[in-house]
């Protein structure tokens, strides 16, 4: 993503990264040549050097460490524009994103700081070709400021409504994804055994009613889609880990909204299991769990 950002901002910007990676900074770096990029000793520096912040961090608690860390003293105004603008693209609970906002508005006027969750879909693969998705929670009067900055590392930009909202839309996605990953795994085992072809198989689900992402792009079965992480070892995906925790903040946030969810208890069961058996690969490595022919 900050590739992307690199090479599509005008020549009269930069982009200032921090990571707790220091390794992979100091890569960005070289590979940059000095041409647009900066890098900042702590979250801290990145906001007062900015006036657009984009964070992406693992789980809840991390956001709000950042933040904390951001915020822990009054910013100076942003650098060239009256309001200072907090995109947070991380996948955390609609909640703990509520919370961090308000810490923002709290710190500022509403005027000085905008916070706006903006989580995205496509994964690696969509980082590294600059069409990843986000669905965004604003106000609609910041929509067209929010877009500008998300299409420099994405193709398509969803206005759910409100902030939290963005993350609201992929938790329900992320839902359908770890279901239809499993089901997809069981498929392609079911027809495995059965001794139909794997590819045949998958050209027919993909071309009928079973069709989804886990078939038709991220097929677990290795060879039938030859830049599917299955057909690499199942490395260099979505990994496993992280699909069990959106599963999770999906099933938090749906308990919130006193939504049920009948599916939910036994696919965390089978991610919990796939991630003991399977730590680091991408999720679709359900179909090997199974004990899937490869």
């Amino acid at each position: 993503m900050a590739r992307n950002l690199r090479a599509k901002i005008p020549d009269s910007d930069e982009v200032i990264v921090y990571d707790v990676n220091a390794t992979a900074t100091q890569s960005f770096l070289e590979e940059a040549q000095g041409l647009h990029v900066r890098a900042a000793v702590s979250p801290r520096e990145v906001a007062e050097m900015s006036d657009t912040v984009i964070t992406v961090l693992p789980e809840p608690q991390h956001v709000k460490s950042v933040f904390e860390k951001i915020l822990a003293s009054a910013l100076p105004a942003a650098p060239t524009t009256t309001s200072r603008l907090f995109l947070d693209c991380s996948t955390i609970d609609p909640t703990t994103s509520r919370l961090v906002a308000s810490l923002v508005h709290a710190s500022a006027s509403e005027s000085s700081a905008i916070f706006v969750d903006a989580p995205m879909s496509g994964g690696v693969v969509g980082a590294r070709a600059g069409s990843l998705t986000f669905m965004v929670g604003c106000e609609p009067d910041m929509l067209s400021k929010v877009e500008k900055v998300l299409l420099l590392m994405g193709k398509m930009v969803w206005h759910l409504g409100a902030q939290g909202a963005g993350l609201s839309g992929k938790l329900a996605n992320n839902y359908a994804l770890a279901i239809n990953n499993i089901a997809t795994a069981e498929a392609m085992n079911l027809g495995l055994k059965w001794g139909l072809d794997p590819k045949t198989l998958g050209n027919l689900i993909n071309s009928s009613t079973g069709r989804s992402w886990p078939s038709e792009v991220n097929n677990p079965v290795p060879g039938v889609v030859g830049s599917a992480p299955a057909s690499r070892d199942y490395e260099g995906g979505f990994g496993v880990s992280l699909m069990k925790k959106d599963l999770k903040l999906a099933i938090r946030a749906a308990q919130e909204a006193d939504a049920r969810l009948e599916l939910a208890t036994k696919a965390e069961e089978v991610y919990e299991k796939v991630e003991q058996d399977h730590k680091g690969k991408d999720f679709s490595v359900v179909y090997r769990w199974l004990g899937g022919k490869e």
